[in-house]
């Protein structure tokens, strides 16, 4: 058969077909399309509340006083009692020099000490009262004399008057007297130089005591060990560093607070702190700190309770090249659970109760950084975009878009705009 005549011949076997599958079907013999029914949804109602004013902030524990520990003397290390990590007490012993050599110069200052007092005729024990050169020995000795030379004078110029004796003997009578006063003079300065040298052999038994205690090293606050920088057997000279102490309690948390949120931090402030890994959830809260939370006394804590500091400094100005203030904390450690270098997450309570619409979290629909709400209105769904605020436990705050007493889709899900719903 021609190609042409094939086609043409196709022509009514498709129209038979198109009526053999319904085209020809009367609008009466079917059914209707079954309409979606409404779905079933729980209402909840925005609640007026209060939430404490928080400013949330980033920081790391840090040491509240780190020193550099340093004999003052030059020596070898007799022994080391504290190493890496020990915690020790203000005023505990952390290392020592080899003592024989401070102890023999104190020896030795002590001896020249008591050899300077029996100069001045003191006992060798006591106090290093000021003496009276008049009362020892050399100065009463050389009062004698000049006395001596006195008398002979005044004897020598009446017989000389009486001419019975020469002129040249009377100049030698003068000649003593003027020998005799100054050796009165030169002995009263000797007692007040052996004064003088009495005052210095004490201050030298003083160095030398002071020397021997320096050959001890001393804890000046109490903390831990944070290293170790020589060994027993090691000669130092002065100002070597051999220990690092750091003060863990308190800590120090330094915190950088944007320009926007300074306004009301003063001193004194509580601060709740969350310390340890990556936070769980948004605030750095574990299910059950979450769960913790949501019975602490305070509405509005996102932190757990346990950790709290307060604000002890502020930073005088705001930093241009940031535009933050910079703050520190001061963190209580007693049992020494929190380590310097922890990273930390800090809330300053401001105030502690701030009006606030609060709906439940499940309520609140985020996407693509749009945050929203449904409602109902007249049985269909009612989409209200919101602006969040702080969060409470199961609850958050509504700072816009949405008053107290309006009713919210509790769970939504994907339901939508205009999509028919029943309230049960």
């Amino acid at each position: 058969m021609p190609r042409t005549f094939r086609a043409f011949a196709l022509v009514p076997a498709l129209a038979l077909t198109c009526l053999a599958c319904g085209g020809g079907a009367s609008p009466k013999g079917g059914k209707e399309a079954t309409a979606e029914p409404p779905r079933k949804v729980k209402l909840a109602k925005s609640e007026a509340g209060s939430l404490p004013r928080v400013v949330p902030a980033t920081g790391t524990l840090a040491a509240d006083e780190r020193s550099e520990l340093a004999f003052k003397v030059a020596g070898r290390v007799a022994e080391i009692p504290a190493d890496l990590g020990s915690r020790v007490g203000s005023g505990q012993m952390l290392a020592r020099l080899a003592p024989e050599d401070f102890s023999l110069r104190v020896a030795q200052a002590q001896s020249t000490l008591v050899q300077a007092r029996a100069r001045l005729g003191l006992p060798a024990e006591g106090p290093d009262v000021l003496v009276d050169p008049s009362t020892t020995s050399p100065v009463r000795q050389a009062k004698a004399l000049l006395e001596q030379a006195r008398v002979t004078r005044e004897r020598g110029r009446k017989l000389f008057e009486e001419q019975l004796i020469p002129r040249s003997d009377l100049d030698r009578m003068e000649a003593d007297y003027g020998v005799a006063e100054g050796a009165y003079q030169a002995s009263i300065e000797e007692a007040q130089n052996r004064q003088g040298i009495l005052s210095q052999r004490r201050a030298e038994l003083e160095l030398a005591k002071a020397q021997l205690a320096d050959s001890v090293l001393r804890a000046p606050f109490s903390g831990a060990i944070e290293e170790r920088r020589v060994a027993p057997g090691d000669y130092v000279a002065a100002g070597t560093v051999a220990l690092v102490l750091v003060r863990t309690d308190p800590l120090r948390l330094r915190l950088s607070v944007p320009e926007r949120e300074a306004e009301g931090l003063t001193v004194g402030l509580p601060v709740r702190l969350s310390v340890g890994e990556a936070p769980e959830n948004a605030m750095g809260e574990s299910p059950a700190a979450a769960k913790a939370s949501e019975n602490a006394d305070d509405a509005g804590a996102t932190i757990p309770r346990g950790i709290e500091g307060r604000i002890a400094r502020l930073g005088p100005s705001i930093t241009e090249a940031s535009r933050t203030l910079e703050i520190e904390v001061e963190v209580p450690n007693f049992d020494g659970a929190l380590r310097p270098g922890s990273f930390a997450r800090a809330e300053i309570v401001v105030r502690a109760a701030d009006p606030a619409v609060l709906v439940p979290v499940s309520a609140v629909v985020s996407f693509a950084g749009v945050d929203k709400v449904i409602g109902v209105d007249k049985g269909k769904a009612v989409e209200k975009r919101v602006r969040l605020g702080r969060k409470s436990g199961d609850q958050i705050e509504i700072v816009s878009g949405l008053a107290a007493g309006e009713s919210v889709v509790v769970s939504p899900g994907n339901l939508t705009e205009g999509q028919e719903v029943a309230v049960e």
